[in-house]
């Protein structure tokens, strides 16, 4: 199974994120947790100790590596570079889980082909259609890390909304560019409910036949973001009605 989550910033994602990489975790399923995200906190919100997560380098600062992968940096650039080594090397390992941060793409626009975007998309190739590991990616508010060759291994585009206007913008805008690169499924979850006007307000916005669930508003989760402390460590930090998202996503 590989997913990409994306959302609006402050919507939940990396929350979201993690909740599905432990539920991939608890049923022994080994699993990359890709952190896409520039704004990188998917490792501390998993849980993981905060001092490897700070040294752990994104893989577009590997500068070294990348030059090596480009035999030498020379003139032209090598579209596939074999990065197994890169994945065994630069991840944090916690179990069948395997986490890695990817870093901020290269700007230049969908020609552009300079060699640190061509790394991340080897990298992202590797695992999302070479390995047989699941692969969970943490996404900006948008979807610049994937391509159209890398696109064909999400087979799910998890949007995660709240039910706010900005947050339906913001999911609309993932959808359509989801398409764009014809990721098939595409999936909505809405976050911090609070309210059955909250619910309806999303399934009156959005195709409410795609929505994979809907989460509850957690004060015990708000209260551990604040305190700066894991939002998922084990199974009973799970959100209620979490598993049943896993479950649903996995039958689909």
């Amino acid at each position: 199974m590989k997913i990409a989550v994306s959302g609006k910033g402050g919507a939940g994602k990396s929350t979201v994120s993690a909740q599905l990489v432990r539920c991939f975790t608890l049923h022994e399923t080994p699993v990359f947790a890709v952190d896409a995200d520039p704004d990188a906190n998917l490792g501390l919100v998993l849980g993981l100790d905060p001092d490897q997560v700070g040294n752990l380098r994104p893989l577009i600062e590997l500068q070294e590596i990348i030059e090596e992968k480009n035999f030498g940096g020379g003139t032209f650039v090598d579209l596939n570079p074999n990065v197994d080594d890169v994945l065994e090397n630069y991840t944090l390992r916690d179990g069948s889980l395997r986490f890695l941060k990817m870093g901020a793409i290269k700007q230049g626009g969908s020609a552009c082909y300079c060699k640190e975007n061509s790394f991340l998309n080897a990298v992202l190739t590797t695992m999302l259609l070479d390995r047989d590991e699941a692969v969970v990616l943490d996404m900006s508010a948008g979807i610049e890390h994937l391509t159209r060759g890398t696109a064909r291994g999400i087979k799910l585009m998890l949007v995660v909304v709240e039910p706010t206007r900005a947050g339906l913008s913001t999911a609309l805008n993932v959808d359509r560019l989801s398409k764009d690169l014809d990721i098939e499924q595409v999936l909505f979850v809405g976050n911090k409910i609070r309210s059955e006007e909250d619910r309806a307000y999303l399934e009156s916005s959005l195709p409410p036949e795609r929505f994979a669930g809907m989460i509850a508003f957690s004060e015990q989760v708000l209260e551990r973001a604040r305190r700066g402390e894991p939002l998922v460590s084990s199974k009973d930090d799970l959100l209620p009605g979490l598993e049943k998202i896993y479950d649903s996503i996995c039958r689909r």
